[in-house]
């Protein structure tokens, strides 16, 4: 009787002893559906799928769903013990973490998104900084390129006014608004109270159109001006008439000569902008002009010089 029993609880141990692979298949099969649901979630970039992903294999993997696998695992050495559900859960569990949950972490992207606000603020500012110097090294060089047409303009006209016998009707100035030439009208543009050319300006106004011609882009304004002695006659009923057609002479000729239509303007100042005192004669002679301005298309630093 006694071996009898003996058999009878040998065998029983066998028996619960080959059922084991059950927890072990069935761990295996979790850790299996676990693994296609990452491989699923991950074929769609979408966070909300992965934070839902994220609380279900905690929920999967924290052993409340399996409570025999913790009892399993504390056996100790048996024939299976290599299949244990403990290290097969270990070593699925963390390639888990690494590919698909763990990336999608707050404070993974709270980082990356830090990051990389870090990184474009730093570049837009280079960027910035980079863009303004360069914008600042270029209005410098046509500035001075600008000033250095006008020293030329007016080195040159200087000179053939003095060649041609025309220093005391023609002066030439570097000043805010541009490069101005001041012609007398007396005895060289107009006859007194007349708006038609002299046969002297001719040659004048062609150097100037000439010099004047050397690009396309600075606007060119021609500004009548008379002195304060009213005129009254049928073609001009007052100042504001004769100033006005002079200028519109000038520009006309201009134009004829070459100089774009686009870049001239004519004003007529009367006699609002006297250059001398009205109270002389030869005040008044001064004040009888055509002023042609070359304006600047470029700051100059200091654009309140002048040069004479």
């Amino acid at each position: 009787m006694p071996r009898g029993h003996g058999r009878r609880r040998h065998g029983g141990a066998e028996e619960g002893s080959n059922e084991r692979w059950l927890l072990t298949y069935a761990d295996m099969i979790t850790l299996l559906m676990a693994l296609f649901m990452v491989l699923f979630s991950i074929s769609s970039v979408n966070i909300s799928k992965y934070q839902t992903l994220q609380k279900s294999l905690k929920a999967a993997f924290s052993g409340n769903i399996l409570p025999g696998g913790k009892a399993v695992a504390q056996q100790g050495a048996t024939d299976n013990a290599a299949q244990t559900p403990a290290s097969v859960e270990l070593q699925a569990i963390e390639p888990v973490k690494t590919e698909g949950s763990a990336s999608l972490q707050n404070s993974s992207l709270h980082a990356a998104s830090t990051t990389a606000a870090s990184t474009t603020a730093g570049a837009s500012s280079s960027t910035s900084t980079s863009a303004s110097a360069a914008a600042a090294a270029l209005k410098q060089a046509a500035a001075q390129n600008q000033a250095a047409e006008f020293a030329r303009i007016k080195r040159e006209l200087d000179a053939y006014a003095a060649s041609h016998g025309f220093a005391k009707s023609v002066q030439t100035t570097i000043e805010a608004r541009g490069l101005v030439i001041r012609v007398l009208t007396d005895d060289l543009l107009f006859a007194s109270g007349k708006a038609a050319l002299e046969g002297r300006a001719g040659g004048l106004l062609a150097e100037i159109a000439q010099l004047l011609n050397v690009d396309q882009t600075h606007p060119i304004s021609v500004e009548g001006n008379t002195d304060n002695v009213p005129i009254h006659s049928s073609q001009f009923p007052s100042n504001w008439e004769l100033s006005t057609a002079r200028a519109s002479t000038v520009v006309r000729f201009l134009i004829a000569h070459g100089i774009g239509a686009g870049r001239l303007t004519a004003t007529g100042n009367a006699e609002q902008r006297p250059f001398d005192s009205n109270a002389t004669t030869a005040g008044r002679a001064r004040n009888r002009r055509v002023e042609i301005v070359m304006r600047r298309i470029s700051a100059a630093e200091d654009e309140g010089a002048q040069e004479p």
